[in-house]
């Protein structure tokens, strides 16, 4: 029977690897977490005058490098200045040589969201009228080709080696401390620590080209490895090979000593390594909370311990499960039925923290019920939830064989004692053999050797038959095995998750998007608002801001006119002063001047400023910060 199920067993796996094959190539590049929803100048909009710069806003901060925001001419030279720098919360703008020429320029950017994964884009604006580029604009992609597959396939191998690592030892030590001594068990945990270790590495290496380039000849290039490891991702990457470090050591005492040792100081050394183990765990499990997801969006300081926790329940179910198959197919000592019916307890509390922790998971990164079908997170999510549904289906069905599984060791039925009979019988005709040989050959001691080996092989074919002749054991295998081919699936879609933008800040980029669209839609309009963000530095101590001037309705006769004074960090900036001026320098009228009333901290308004004619307006903005520190910046808009 067992030479039958072993094809089907061949063939699940390997459907099983298709299956994560295709869940891994179909997620293709990382998707973007952080989304360009404003720029000014908008895209596809025709300006008269040369901007004095580009800037960019997104749905959430980003980090910028050299060359993460260029400018391009109609002959794809650079027309910036250099490194943009942040202007104002999400917006970010670089400086731009002065007396352009007309034509299409092209703005590219490519930038790394705060929950790590790259975001790149180009876009198209004119000055004075469109031309002929030679620069594609085409959608650029980022975190693709082979360095992103590869990249991927990386955080699958380090969260699987995670869970078999983590899992493996707290079936040891929660469930079945025999097995510290089975040579399956610590090949097992021992094989989780090498992948998730080499994933790490990879992933450390592949890092600066994953976020810039995305060439496979820079994924050794020094300069980039030294600015990956200045950030966030970088150093939660190194803090988990510190970690490893503290890991290889655990794994030595619990499979080194720890079989060794007298009950009492067996007891001792357990609440050790546990107390230990779980520091070292969840240190690995904060290295993922701290960089991904739950570092970024709302309640940050409550997502990252639930998202440990959330971590940590996985590997103990699924690591945990992948050690039970190994000992149910592997181990040559025979698990007991209560070492199983404690990891099925184990288990249970795990789903049920996992229910807990991905509830909240899922409000905090879908947000609606409508992003359950509209967003990809959304619907990667209902996969997940089938696959977990259909994993705690399949474990319910081995609790039910756990039940009615005999005694390892004991071996009760007919045919184990037949079993029994047989290895006996035949190991004592091979020692006659043996006895025999080794006379007729005089201790030839190459026939010892071959005795020897057929010894042993008699030896591991009785464990064997002893191992399978309980027919519910034999049932508990099969059902183990389905959980784990589910498990392999459950974890391949639960990487593209994390590669996946989250539902919530999915539908408000849509919404922003749509927002900016109509605003530059209406724009075009004569009754249309006009909006200008003009960063400032007036020279002197806490001088720098942002100024926002609110034009409505943008139109020739009486305009409402807000201004609002913000520091770089977005807060309300308390100035003394606020002046503006409009001049039409196409017809010579101009300046005139308008002092808005002080409403609050950082809020100026003036009701009626008229407009006399439609054209480019000229406004600028005088900001003074104290008795001596003043400015005036300024940008053109269409009125009328």
């Amino acid at each position: 029977m067992t030479q039958t199920i072993a094809p089907r067993v061949r063939v699940l796996v390997l459907l099983l690897l298709a299956a994560t094959g295709l869940l891994l190539a179909g997620a293709g590049p990382a998707s973007a977490h952080a989304t360009l929803t404003g720029s000014d100048p908008q895209q596809g909009t025709v300006v008269d005058k040369a901007p004095d710069q580009i800037s960019l806003t997104f749905s959430e901060k980003v980090a910028m490098s050299d060359g993460s925001l260029r400018v391009l001419d109609p002959k794809g030279k650079r027309v910036d200045q250099g490194k943009a720098s942040n202007v104002s919360g999400t917006t970010y703008a670089v400086q731009l040589h002065s007396g352009l020429p007309d034509g299409t320029y092209t703005v590219t950017y490519q930038v790394v969201s705060e929950d790590s994964h790259p975001v790149a884009g180009a876009y198209t604006f004119s000055i004075g009228a469109p031309s002929r580029t030679s620069v594609s604009v085409s959608d650029q992609t980022a975190g693709g080709g082979v360095v992103g597959w590869l990249y991927g396939f990386g955080r699958y191998v380090s969260y699987a080696g995670f869970a078999v690592m983590i899992g493996g030892a707290a079936f040891v030590l929660a469930c079945w401390q025999r097995g510290s001594g089975v040579r399956a068990v610590q090949r097992t945990v021992v094989s989780g620590w090498l992948a998730l270790t080499a994933a790490t590495l990879l992933l450390l290496l592949l890092r600066g080209s994953y976020t810039s380039t995305g060439s496979v000849g820079d994924i050794f290039d020094l300069n980039l490895l030294g600015q990956v490891l200045q950030t966030k991702t970088g150093a939660a990457l190194v803090s988990r090979l510190l970690l490893l470090a503290a890991a290889a050591l655990f794994i030595a005492v619990l499979f080194g000593a720890y079989d060794k040792r007298e009950d009492e100081e067996k007891r001792d050394l357990t609440f050790g390594l546990a107390i230990g183990g779980t520091v070292v765990a969840a240190g690995l499990a904060a290295s993922w909370a701290m960089a991904e997801h739950a570092s970024t969006g709302l309640q940050t300081g409550i997502a990252m311990p639930v998202d440990v926790i959330h971590l940590l329940a996985v590997a103990a179910w699924l690591g945990g499960l992948c050690t039970l198959l190994v000992t149910l197919y592997r181990a040559d000592t025979p698990i007991e039925r209560s070492a199983v019916s404690r990891f099925s307890t184990l288990a249970f509390g795990s789903v049920l923290t996992l229910v807990a922790t991905g509830i909240y998971q899922s409000w905090r990164q879908l947000g609606s019920w409508s992003a359950f079908t509209e967003t990809r997170y959304g619907q990667l999510l209902l996969v997940k939830i089938g696959l977990v549904a259909l994993l705690v289906g399949i474990a319910w069905i081995s609790r039910r064989w756990t039940a009615r599984m005999g005694d390892a060791g004991v071996l009760t039925t007919e045919k184990s004692e037949e079993a029994d009979a047989e290895g006996t019988a035949v190991g004592s005709a091979v020692r006659e053999k043996e006895h025999v040989g080794a006379k007729a050959a005089g201790a030839d001691s190459a026939r010892a050797a071959q005795l020897a080996r057929q010894q042993a092989a008699v030896d591991a074919a009785r464990r064997k038959r002893q191992r399978d002749a309980d027919p519910d054991r034999f049932g508990l295998r099969r059902s183990v095995l389905a959980e784990a081919g589910v498990a392999v699936v459950l974890l391949a879609v639960t990487t593209v998750l994390t590669q996946t933008e989250p539902g919530r800040t999915e539908q408000e980029a849509k919404a922003a998007t749509s927002s900016s669209a109509s605003s530059s839609s209406s724009s075009a309009d004569s009754s249309a608002a006009v909006t200008l963000d003009m960063p400032f530095d007036t020279g002197g101590e806490d001088g720098k801001g942002v100024v926002r001037v609110d034009l409505n309705p943008a139109r020739v006769g009486a305009n409402e006119m807000h201004v609002y004074v913000e520091r770089p960090n977005g807060r309300a900036f308390d100035v003394p002063e606020v002046k503006v001026s409009f001049t039409l320098e196409a017809k010579n009228i101009g300046p005139l001047p308008v002092t808005p009333d002080r409403i609050t901290t950082g809020h100026w308004s003036a009701a009626g400023v008229q407009l006399p004619m439609a054209g480019d307006w000229k406004i600028a903005v005088t900001v003074r910060t104290s008795d001596i520190d003043q400015t005036t910046v300024s940008k053109n808009a269409q009125i009328g």
